[in-house]
């Protein structure tokens, strides 16, 4: 797969919690939902293709799903992908839309 197109499959959306959020505003640090087959290079190109920054690093990590219980059954959410991408100083990602 090669395109813009598999760019858009690479990211699948932007993680946002207290943590990441301190972490985008002091360190210049981002993080991503990305597909289970997603690697450090396809996360590398597909954020600084489509933001048009530079990214000095990335950090890939396998979130397992949690068990839960509904009602007498055992349940499981899905397991998912999670990158973390830091920037060059002075760049920065801004998610809201252009007009």
């Amino acid at each position: 797969m090669s395109g813009k197109s598999h760019l858009y499959q690479v990211l699948l959306a932007p993680h946002i919690s207290e943590k990441t959020a301190m972490g985008a505003e002091l360190d210049g640090r981002h993080t991503f939902r990305v597909d289970a087959n997603a690697t450090k290079l396809d996360v590398r190109k597909a954020v600084e293709k489509l933001f048009g920054v530079k990214v000095t690093s990335v950090q890939i990590s396998n979130v397992k799903g949690k068990t839960k219980r509904f009602g007498q059954t055992l349940g499981k959410r899905k397991s998912w992908k999670k990158a973390t991408v830091r920037l060059a100083d002075g760049d920065d990602l801004d998610f809201v839309p252009v007009e």
